[in-house]
């Protein structure tokens, strides 16, 4: 048979993901202030789109609705006690406080504008100066802004650059010390090579370590340095106790963390009493000394899911309406707007809008569906571990929960991705009850990997110092005391995932206890 080229018409069927549809799977995995933000953007571009709020006209009829109270028993807040108040030193009188603590600014406005004479209110009174530049009163003037009297977040660049311009004087030596906090992490430690920051700025590298040693002096002490061991020394030689012995014992710091103080009682030549002496003084020190200019802000985890107890010993589970951003698609204005002489593109423009509303509108409802869904299934297989505990976790992986909901696994994974759940045992991200399943030698139900890190935390935890457990004992004391068939290598992953050190090195820890003081 010849090959040659030929056309053919065939029908098939296949599944194409759109942009929208793409969108829609992105938004199942975006976490409580990323699906606010992404909202917030499209409400800025889309003007058919608008939030869910009680408008004016409601709140108008329905305080038409209520009875008038003659008499109300209220406490004026601050705003309103401040536009009654004549003065800041009066507000400050109030509060019990002085002026120029409150109103820092406002000390030189009161002594100029007393000499100039005084603004007449509208009932004929007079009114200091201080109060019309400090608050809106009755004088009509524009208050403050309140923003500011905000402080601003200073950084470790900010503070040490300002430092850095009365210490060095040379424009070079500046230059190669803003090199230098630039390349501070988050600690305040030097993350990058000398040699390689003397080749940038084609400088010698002593002149660089010159810069650095000068620099090292600046506060907070211990900034600038490249390891643990010279950010401690830096701050012991501010308080005069870099000695020869403290030198060594830093130097040595892996057999502190290690507890081997026989082999540090030999190196040093320091007795138990010294050592125990340079271990409060390294206590009191700071080893990240950049963490105290740490101006990130710090987000509260908002529950996705909230699980309470109910009636008949059932669980009652519920959307959290304060993370679910609500959003209306405003059907009058495309209406109104639709009805006029448009150009193609503006009629086109405002079509697409109502598209993507529809889409928008349809694609959070579905979402919060499906989390309310994987929740409740989540809650009816761990139902054991919401009443006893940890130890009662089920193993539970992402197809079984899928098959029950009857959703593919990939979405399972997407909405449990950074949403959180609060259960009467507390606030637990949903990825926290997928587990993987250890067997049991009675043949009775597997068990959670998570409980089995929790009750090889509980043995360590009250083991004696005469008889430390090994990781082989502590498989034998799970497989005849729990039932959990666990090899040794598995009971060494999890004590290293809990941050828990070997056998000998735990030896050494609670003998150091007992005879260290």
């Amino acid at each position: 048979m010849a090959l040659k080229p030929r056309l053919e018409i065939r029908q098939s069927q296949s599944l194409t993901l759109t942009p929208q549809l793409m969108q829609s799977i992105k938004l199942l995995q975006l976490s409580h202030l990323e699906l606010s933000s992404f909202v917030q953007e499209e409400l800025l571009a889309n003007p058919l789109l608008e939030r869910e709020e009680t408008s004016r006209d409601q709140l108008r009829d329905e305080a038409a609705r209520e009875p008038l109270v003659e008499e109300t028993a209220f406490t004026p807040d601050l705003v309103e006690t401040g536009q009654t108040l004549s003065s800041a030193h009066e507000i400050a009188s109030n509060m019990d406080a002085d002026v120029s603590d409150i109103y820092p600014e406002q000390v030189a406005q009161d002594s100029v504008r007393a000499s100039t004479g005084s603004v007449m209110d509208r009932t004929g009174g007079n009114i200091s100066a201080g109060a019309t530049g400090s608050l809106s009163g009755s004088a009509g003037t524009p208050g403050a802004d309140l923003d500011q009297y905000v402080a601003r977040i200073t950084t470790l660049s900010d503070h040490l650059s300002e430092q850095i311009c009365l210490i060095v004087e040379d424009p070079k030596c500046r230059l190669i010390a803003r090199n230098l906090i630039d390349n501070l992490d988050d600690r305040g430690y030097l993350a990058a090579d000398l040699s390689v920051i003397a080749a940038q700025l084609g400088a010698e590298i002593e002149q660089v370590e010159q810069v650095l040693e000068i620099v090292q002096g600046v506060d907070p002490v211990g900034v600038f340095a490249r390891d643990l061991n010279e950010c401690l020394a830096l701050q012991l030689a501010e308080k005069n106790r870099l000695d020869p012995m403290m030198a060594l014992f830093l130097k040595n710091l892996d057999l502190v963390a290690k507890h081997d103080f026989d082999t540090l009682i030999e190196i040093t030549g320091a007795t138990r009493e010294d050592i125990a002496g340079m271990l409060e003084e390294i206590h009191k020190l700071d080893p990240r000394p950049g963490r105290a200019f740490d101006g990130a802000p710090l987000h509260a985890i908002v529950p996705d899911v909230f699980v309470r107890e109910g009636p008949n010993a059932q669980w009652l589970i519920e959307l959290n309406s304060d993370a679910l951003p609500k959003v209306l698609v405003n059907r009058t204005y495309y209406a109104s707007i639709i009805k006029n002489r448009l150009k193609v593109t503006e009629k086109q423009f405002l079509v697409d809008c109502l598209q993507t509303a529809n889409w928008l509108t349809r694609s959070l409802d579905q979402r919060a569906q499906t989390i309310l869904k994987v929740a409740t299934e989540i809650v009816r297989m761990q139902d054991e571990f919401l009443l006893h505990g940890v130890t009662h976790l089920k193993p539970m992986t992402l197809k079984v929960v899928a098959d029950a909901i009857q959703m593919h696994e990939s979405t399972v994974s997407r909405v449990t991705s950074n949403k959180y759940i609060a259960t009467p045992r507390g606030l637990f991200e949903m990825k926290y009850f997928f587990t993987t399943a250890l067997s049991s030698s009675h043949g009775n139900a597997d068990h959670s990997a998570e409980s089995v890190r929790h009750l090889i935390k509980k043995m360590i935890d009250t083991e004696d110092v005469s008889a430390i457990l090994s990781d082989d004992t502590i498989a034998d004391r799970l497989q005849k005391t729990h039932a959990i068939e666990v090899a040794r290598r598995t009971v060494a992953k999890y004590r290293e995932g809990l941050n828990i050190p070997s056998s000998v090195v735990r030896r050494r820890q609670k003998k150091s206890e007992l005879s260290v003081p």
